[in-house]
Formats: C-alpha cells, sequence, structure tokens
C-alpha cells in the first residue's frame, strides 16, 4: 500500500504537470493551426480541417514536453507545499529526502506509463489520419496508400515511393509509363529522387526498362543512366503521405521494422535511434522529476524560490536540447543509436541522483 503522505505529495505533481502540459499544448496547437494558414483554400481543405489536423498532430509532440512540462509541474507542485509549510511538517515527521525522491519517481512513473500508451497507441492513428485527410484535401488523384510506400497516379503515369529521407529526398522511387489505352509501356527505378522547383524531380541512379509491341511480342531495352529528369505535378508533401517519420512510428513497429532492415541488410540505425530514444525519453520522466524535489526544499523565501525554479527550467531545456542534438547528429558521427539516446537520461540520473543526495 502507497501511503497516504506518498498519494498527498503524488497528487500535488500530477495536478501542476497536468495543468502546465494543458498550457503547452494550447499553444503548440495554436502555433499548428497558425501555420496551416497558407495552406488553407488548396482544394477543399478548410478552416476546420486545420483545425483537426493541429489537433490531432498534438499527441506527437507530448514526447517532445513532457519532460519539460513534467519538471515545471513538479517545481511548482512541491513548490506550493514547500510555501505552505506542509514538506517541512513531512520531513519533520520522519520522511527521509530520498524517500520524498522516491514517491516523486512513483509520479514520474504513471507519466511515464501514460507516455507510452499515447505515443504508442494514440498518436500515431491520429497523425496518420489528419496526414491523409490534409493531403485528400488538397490532391485529388490518389491511386493507393499504404503503411511505409505511398502510390500516385499523375495522368498516365503511377509513381511509388518506398522512403521519404528528408523533406524533399525520396528512395526506392519506381515509376511506371501507361499508354492511353492503360497498357504498359516502360517501368523505371531510381535508388533516389529530389524534388525540384517548376514541378521537376531528379532521379538518380535511373535504371529503366522499355517495352515495345512487335509481331513477335514485345521488345524490352533496358538502360541504365545517372540522372534522369521526370516532369510530374506530385508535390513532395503527396509523396511522402505514406511515408512516417520514424519517431512518430509506434515502439512495437519500430521493433519488426528493425528486424525487417537487419535481415535484409539494410542500415537500421535510424530506426534503432528512435526506438531507443523513445525507451530512454521516457524512462527519463522518472528522474526529471525526482529532480524537482532538492529544488524546492531549502529556504521558502519567494526570491530563493523563483531562482530555483528558473534554474529546474533551465536544467529541463538543457535534457531535451541535448537529447535532440545527439538523436539529429547521431548518423553524422556514426555514434552507436543506444548510446545517443541513453547518454542524455544517464546524466539526468545522474544529476538528480546528486542532488538528492545533497538535499537536505
Amino acid at each position: 500500500m502507497i501511503p497516504q503522505l506518498a498519494r498527498y505529495v503524488g497528487r500535488a505533481i500530477l495536478g501542476l504537470t497536468f495543468l502546465v502540459m494543458a498550457v503547452l499544448l494550447i499553444l503548440f496547437a495554436l502555433y499548428l493551426f497558425y501555420e496551416e494558414q497558407n495552406d488553407i483554400g488548396e482544394g477543399s481543405y478548410g478552416v476546420t480541417q486545420a483545425l483537426i489536423f493541429s489537433l490531432f498532430s498534438l499527441p506527437r509532440y507530448i514526447f517532445d514536453v513532457l519532460p519539460i512540462g513534467a519538471l515545471i509541474g513538479a517545481l511548482l507542485g512541491l513548490g506550493n507545499l514547500s510555501r505552505s509549510s506542509e514538506l517541512t511538517v513531512i520531513r519533520a515527521s520522519g520522511v527521509s529526502v530520498m524517500r520524498l525522491g522516491w514517491w516523486a519517481a512513483m509520479a514520474g512513473m504513471l507519466l511515464a506509463a501514460l507516455t507510452w500508451v499515447i505515443g504508442d497507441y494514440v498518436s500515431p492513428p491520429l497523425e496518420q489520419y489528419a496526414r491523409q485527410m490534409k493531403t485528400f484535401a488538397k490532391y485529388k488523384e490518389v491511386s493507393l496508400t499504404a503503411n511505409q510506400s505511398a502510390w500516385a497516379k499523375d495522368g498516365n503515369t503511377f509513381i511509388s515511393v518506398q522512403q521519404q529521407s528528408a523533406e524533399n529526398q525520396f528512395g526506392g522511387v519506381y515509376v511506371f509509363h501507361f499508354d492511353d489505352q492503360h497498357r504498359l509501356q516502360g517501368v523505371g527505378r531510381a535508388a533516389r529522387a529530389e524534388a525540384h522547383s517548376g514541378q521537376q524531380w531528379q532521379l538518380y541512379d535511373y535504371a529503366e526498362s522499355r517495352l515495345t509491341p512487335t509481331d513477335q511480342g514485345v521488345h524490352v531495352a533496358a538502360s541504365r543512366t545517372p540522372q534522369q529528369m521526370l516532369q510530374t505535378t506530385l508535390s513532395p508533401e503527396f509523396l511522402g503521405l505514406a511515408v512516417t517519420e520514424p519517431d512518430a512510428l509506434p515502439g512495437r513497429v519500430l521493433f519488426n521494422y528493425i528486424r525487417h532492415l537487419r535481415a535484409n541488410g539494410q542500415d537500421s540505425r535510424l530506426y534503432e535511434t528512435a526506438l531507443w530514444a523513445r525507451i530512454a525519453r521516457t524512462t527519463a520522466l522518472i528522474f526529471v522529476v525526482m529532480l524537482a524535489v532538492p529544488f524546492a526544499l531549502g529556504s521558502t523565501r519567494s526570491g530563493n524560490a523563483g531562482v530555483r525554479t528558473v534554474i529546474g527550467v533551465l536544467v529541463g531545456v538543457a535534457f531535451f536540447m541535448l537529447a535532440k542534438m545527439l538523436e539529429n547528429g547521431g548518423q553524422v558521427f556514426n555514434l552507436a543509436p543506444w548510446a545517443v539516446a541513453w547518454i542524455p537520461t544517464l546524466l539526468m540520473a545522474a544529476v538528480a541522483m546528486i542532488a538528492l543526495a545533497r538535499a537536505r
């Protein structure tokens, strides 16, 4: 059984954390809705669709802002207990700093479990629906959409995109040419493609097979060129519809896809980093909340409390920036995915434990 005092401290932390997260998510929703203003009016994409897109995209940002929101909420919750002398009474009753830290850690575990559920079961389907709704409202020439690839029709040409590596860069692009009678005229594959202005796509390492009817049947002529220009009305946004970024995939999907890539001898570091980052950042919530305990102890004067709160927030922001910097630069410097993901969390754990040990 959890002691009544532990539940009281946990409610103080969770209540303020949910309040802080609500404020942060409202700000994110306003920002996302503002960003959608340029797309409103294209096709049948209107204000209502932009609002739905903004709201359904919000759960994805919980992973990014929850460490900061949890730290601010814990600082405010424990700060309220400290200013009302409740924290002093709890300490006087024989509760040690480490036990307070453990109580805060239990609140962090609940936040971590909630975050994992949102990241694995709530955010991916909502975001996928939002992207499909937006794209289908703006573009009408849709042939087929899958989970890991996108098919699209542009006149008599069908294009398949297997992977999106950047905003305007794609890998594994297949091009199928048909005539007006729907007969296949040629099949081409590019190792990668880049979207250029003027409705042009630059295809690299392009191999193509052309089919020509003859009296004896069909003649197939194969060719290969380092670069090939493709004229298409399809936008990068449309072709990237079904190509989900690794950090937006559920953990179970990431795990299975990593196994698939390894079995086929392909580079899986990007997806391994996303999976380890998901686990490490969720675990970090426990230590983030524990870190608020030593900041809440000490003098209850408003000036000192304000300084401690600011320092705590800066620590949370530093953790967020370090995690993002390592995740984005891990592949550039060829770092191990597990190290990229766990270094910020381990540093946060060390800082929290040292601060708890030094607290009085």
